[in-house]
């Protein structure tokens, strides 16, 4: 059994045969097939995101994606097969929890529009809610980050691949953007002041 074969089901490779694209698949399940184990690349580039997406279905296979945010580090490698993160206080409707207590399965969808690059995790999520040690080593400072802890979220990983860059648009942070405002602004006085100088 392939690591991918748990996106890959035969009813899919069913459908990439009939595409065409199977045999580029076959061939990566050969060579290894997806990561199973968080590898310090990934690591990295977990540790410099603000957010995620993460994917839930309940007992009836009803989907639901959330989008989970915080300060870089806020979603935390355990080890190499736990992804860990506090779960804040938010509108309080449990959609997610209520969703792994019948079905643990889950997804992880990471994606950094700077460096145009993302990540597809698969896996399993156990909520936590009685380890107040373990959920205030995964609050970020209150000085970088005002939110009220609630419970834990344990993420069991089973597979990950990286996606193609392809079509993901270039967004910039606010706060890189007003750092290079910051520097043109600055070089607009430095040249100003020359030629205020030459004028003299």
């Amino acid at each position: 059994m392939s690591t991918s074969d748990i996106a890959f089901t035969k009813t899919v490779k069913a459908i990439q045969s009939r595409k065409g694209s199977r045999d580029v698949y076959a061939k990566m399940e050969q060579n290894g097939s997806w990561q199973s184990e968080i590898e310090p690349d990934l690591a990295a580039f977990i540790a410099v995101q603000k957010s995620f997406f993460l994917a839930s279905a309940n007992v009836n296979g009803q989907p639901y994606i959330q989008h989970r945010g915080g300060p870089p580090g806020f979603l935390k490698v355990l080890d190499q097969k736990t992804l860990a993160f506090a779960d804040f206080k938010g509108n309080r409707q449990f959609i997610s929890q209520g969703n792994f207590s019948e079905n643990p399965k889950a997804f992880i969808f990471l994606i950094d529009y700077v460096n145009k690059a993302r990540v597809k995790i698969w896996g399993q999520v156990r909520v936590v809610e009685d380890q107040p040690e373990l959920l205030a080593k995964l609050m970020p400072s209150q000085t970088e980050y005002r939110a009220l802890p609630e419970q834990i979220f344990l993420f069991t990983v089973e597979a990950w691949d990286r996606n193609c860059p392809q079509h993901i648009p270039v967004r910039l942070e606010v706060e890189d953007v007003k750092k290079l405002l910051a520097e043109r602004d600055l070089k607009i006085e430095q040249l100003e002041e020359k030629v205020r100088q030459l004028s003299l």
